[in-house]
């Protein structure tokens, strides 16, 4: 029992690692894809209806990028570039731009 407690744990673990995302490799794909429209680190938008991303909720951006890749969001640029990620990549994003500091809320 205690055997199966250890793989259980082991197992919960790997997962919870995977679902955190690669901060180092969201921070490339942003440079890549993101920046031109959010800024390299999410802050500095180039037009008024782009929203910051920095500081964001890792979880809100993540399901944001899946809901525009499924069509449950409708934007047709954001649709295009989330065409092109994979889970993998967008889980890296979301961690790279919750990671960065924001002006939009209080810093801990």
């Amino acid at each position: 029992m205690n055997r199966f407690l250890a793989v259980a744990a082991a197992l919960a673990l790997a997962g919870t690692a995977h679902a955190a995302g690669n901060v180092e490799a969201g921070k490339s794909k942003a440079a890549q894809v993101c920046a031109a429209c959010h800024g390299p680190e999410g802050n500095k938008p180039t037009a008024p209806e782009n929203p910051i991303l920095a500081g964001q909720h890792q979880d809100y951006l993540e399901k944001a990028l899946k809901d525009y890749k499924a069509g449950k969001r409708s934007n047709a640029i954001m649709k295009g570039f989330a065409a092109t990620l994979s889970n993998r990549d967008m889980e890296d994003l979301a961690a790279w731009f919750a990671s960065q500091k924001s002006n939009l809320h209080f810093q801990r």
